[in-house]
Formats: C-alpha cells, sequence, structure tokens
C-alpha cells in the first residue's frame, strides 16, 4: 500500500478547493471551445461569443437549482428528525475502528441514497461526524478522510434510486423529449432487472473496499480538534408559542401527505408517472413536518442545513455557466458525437456510460447533463435499434460514478463533517475505480 500512501498525500496537499476547480473548469471549458468549436469572427469576437454563452448558461436552471437546493434541504431536516437520529445513533454505536465505521457509514448511505440523494449525503455526513464523535470521546485513532468518503459514497448510486434525475424526467407526462421517445415509466428503468443488479453489487461492493482501506490505511488523531463543535440542538424551544404546538404541525404535515397520497393514486389510475423531483420534494416536506412534530423544531433543522445548501447557491450557476458554454458552442456535441462514432449497437451504451462521466465533470447534474446530453445520445439509440431505457440508465450510470471525483456534491457533507475535499477524494477515487467495473456493462 506505499503506492496508496503516497497517492494520498499528493492529493491531500495539491488539490484545490471545490470553488476553485468550478473556476478553473470554467476556464478549461472556455478554451477547449475556443480551441474545438467553430465560431465566426476573429479570436476578440469568438471569446465574446463563448463569454456569451456563458452567461446565458448562467440562469437557464434557476427551477431546476431550486429543486435541486429543496431536495437537500428538506432531505437534511428529515435526517434530523427524531426518528432518523435515533437510526444514526444506533448505527454510530457499532463500529469499534475505522475500517468497520467505513463499512457501516457506506453500507447505510447507499441505501439512503436509493431513497433520496439529499438525505444519503445529510444522512452520511452527519452518520461519519457522530462515529468520529465517538471515537474522539473514546480517545481512538482513526481515519477521518475515509469516513467522510464513505458518507460520500452514496452519491455514486444514487441515480440508480428513487430520487433519479434522469429516469424521473422522462417519467414526466410533457418532459422534453416526450415527442421523440414517449414517456418512459420507472419499472422500465430504475426498477428493471439490471438496475437492481447494478444497484445490489454496488451495495455489498464498495462497503467492502471502504472497510479494507480503514485496514490498509493508517489512522491518526488529527481530526479529533474538529469534532469539538456544538451540533445544533432540534430539540431547543422557540420563542414563538404557536410553532411548538404539535396538532398544527401534525395537521399540515397530514394534510400534505394525504394530497401527496391522493395524487399519486390519481397519477396510478389513469397509467401516469408518479414519481418526479416535485412529488419527492413535496413528499420529503410532508415527512419532515410531521416527523419533527412542531413548525418550529422543523424550522431549527431547515436554519442548520442552510449553510449546506450555500455552495450549491453560489456554485451552481458557475456550473451552468459551463453547460450554457458546452451546449452553445456544440463542445457537448463534439464529445457526443465522438462517442457515437466509434460505437457500434454492442459499444454504445459502454461509450455512452464513459461520455457521461466526462460531462459530468463540466456539469454535475443529473438534469442539467441529460437536458444537454439527452438528445444526443436518444438520437444514436433510435438510429442503432438500442432500447430508449438502456441509454437513460447508461447514462445515469455515467453521470453518477465520477461524482466520486467531482466534489461540488460533497459540499453540504464537508459543511457537516468540517473536512476539506483533499481529506475525502483520495479514498473516493478509489470508489470510483471499483464502481466502474460493473457499471461499464450495462
Amino acid at each position: 500500500m506505499s503506492f496508496s500512501r503516497h497517492y494520498i498525500k499528493i492529493v491531500e496537499r495539491f488539490l484545490p478547493s471545490p470553488f476553485v476547480i468550478a473556476i478553473l473548469l470554467s476556464g478549461i471549458t472556455f478554451l477547449l471551445a475556443l480551441i474545438f468549436t467553430e465560431q465566426e469572427g476573429n479570436i476578440l469576437s469568438q471569446s465574446q461569443s463563448i463569454l456569451g454563452y456563458w452567461q446565458t448558461g448562467f440562469w437557464e436552471l434557476l427551477a431546476f437549482t431550486m429543486q435541486m437546493v429543496l431536495i437537500l434541504l428538506l432531505g437534511h431536516t428529515l435526517a434530523l428528525t427524531p426518528l432518523f437520529s435515533r437510526i444514526i445513533n444506533k448505527i454510530a454505536s457499532i463500529p469499534s475502528n475505522t475500517a468497520q465505521a467505513g463499512f457501516f457509514i457506506s453500507f447505510f448511505t447507499i441505501i439512503m441514497s436509493f431513497l433520496n440523494w439529499g438525505l444519503c449525503l445529510v444522512f452520511g455526513a452527519i452518520l461519519s461526524r457522530r462515529i468520529g464523535e465517538n471515537f474522539t470521546a473514546q480517545n481512538k485513532a482513526f481515519n477521518y478522510g475515509i469516513l467522510g468518503a464513505a458518507g460520500y459514497s452514496g452519491m455514486m448510486v444514487w441515480h440508480g434510486g428513487l430520487s433519479a434525475s434522469a429516469p424521473l424526467k422522462v417519467a414526466e407526462a410533457h418532459h422534453f423529449l416526450v415527442d421523440e421517445i414517449g414517456v418512459i415509466g420507472i419499472s422500465e428503468t430504475l426498477f428493471s432487472s439490471m438496475n437492481i443488479l447494478i444497484s445490489l453489487l454496488l451495495l455489498f461492493a464498495v462497503p467492502c473496499l471502504f472497510y479494507l482501506l480503514g485496514k490498509c490505511i493508517k489512522s491518526n488523531s488529527d481530526y479529533q480538534s474538529l469534532l469539538t463543535q456544538k451540533e445544533t440542538n432540534v430539540e431547543e424551544k422557540q420563542s414563538n408559542e404557536s410553532e411548538n404546538k404539535a396538532w398544527i404541525a401534525y395537521a399540515l404535515g397530514g394534510v400534505m401527505l394525504l394530497s401527496a397520497i391522493l395524487f399519486a393514486v390519481d397519477k396510478w389510475q389513469t397509467n401516469q408517472a408518479i414519481v418526479d423531483l416535485n412529488f419527492v420534494n413535496f413528499l420529503l416536506l410532508a415527512l419532515g413536518i410531521l416527523l419533527h412534530g412542531s413548525l418550529g423544531k422543523f424550522m431549527v433543522a431547515v436554519n442548520s442545513g442552510i449553510q449546506g445548501v450555500s455552495g450549491i447557491v453560489i456554485q451552481f450557476p458557475l456550473y451552468s455557466g459551463i453547460m450554457g458554454i458546452m451546449k452553445y458552442s456544440g463542445l457537448v456535441i463534439l464529445i457526443s458525437d465522438f462517442f457515437v462514432s466509434i460505437s457500434t449497437a454492442t459499444s454504445f451504451p459502454i461509450l455512452t456510460f464513459f461520455s457521461a462521466g466526462l460531462v459530468n465533470l463540466f456539469v454535475p447534474s443529473g438534469g442539467g447533463q441529460w437536458a444537454v446530453q439527452g438528445p444526443i445520445v436518444v438520437e444514436a439509440a433510435q438510429a442503432l435499434n438500442i432500447p430508449i431505457p438502456k441509454i437513460v440508465m447508461a447514462l445515469s450510470y455515467g453521470d453518477q460514478i465520477t461524482n466520486m471525483l467531482q466534489p461540488f456534491w460533497a459540499l453540504p457533507l464537508l459543511g457537516i463533517t468540517q473536512l476539506k475535499a483533499k481529506d475525502i477524494l483520495p479514498y473516493s477515487l478509489f470508489a470510483l475505480i471499483l464502481g466502474s467495473q460493473p457499471l461499464k456493462t450495462p
């Protein structure tokens, strides 16, 4: 493991912060578009055009950004409910060393990722911190970076779960490609035998990886000072008495939950897709209010989660701008067309997986990536007579796997654990390598 130790030290020393990475990727995308795409005029006017694409794209995903902020924030509030807090405390009491902790954190975080990616991020972050606090209280040496990476591992599986952006988008009645491919229900994507098999493989393989990392990588006490900060107490009383009345929360949450159920039944009876991002957010809001038992406690949990989404609010427009450059300059078409040009009916799903992983480094949003890359892969799949659900999942797998290299979605976890991106990415990259093995044969 001497190579691994040297590799980890190099990454920890030189890896920049997520915000700097976003800026660097913006510059790289600008240069790639300037070099490889055809723009009118001299180099000055070409540069001006590309900057215009960046500014246009900067604001294009505001609605989707709000969906993403809500799914993360509401997932955070749900993770802080007494029910989930008890679950986290119970799990945190099991491991006695880094290897065991890595296994349990990754295993339960991946399970949460199948339910909701925002919930898995916060659940994994809180569980990682809680176990780190337990080890610190027991004066045990441990590797906090491995714990944090294990808490992030759900983001390499989430796109096969119930909050998956691309499969849920194509399940909507009026999605933007409905004229080309129709409505594709989640029974053909998320609940396909292919996706279930791959998800089960990762559910057991990734925790075993973190167990081995915990066994092989040296533990230390460098992070114990980070774990002495007081966490937000969601049980504290609020000054506004009406916010503390349980019946108000139960009435509101109950009505919202009943409304969600009736909505789902109506969609089911009319053979329409039930689960989409708006439905998931509405359901999370209802459950969060119900399980907190008062509006006051719910708002305390919301306020504690605001800091976790601050990086997304600031950085997401940057990535949206990157997406604008790739979309309007034609750069993403060049990338996708290259993979299409070397594809056959057999290799196209695999190459879609790799191309999606590459694009995800520049557009770290499953929904945003589907909006840009979806039309290209759909057209190629139809020309090659490849089932569209298979291509949707191939793109989804590629999008999720390089999250282990792209720290954008780790921002909430980093805020809760007080870790830095360079602390977790050396270990998450091992997960990327492992996860690519079953996923590259969808």
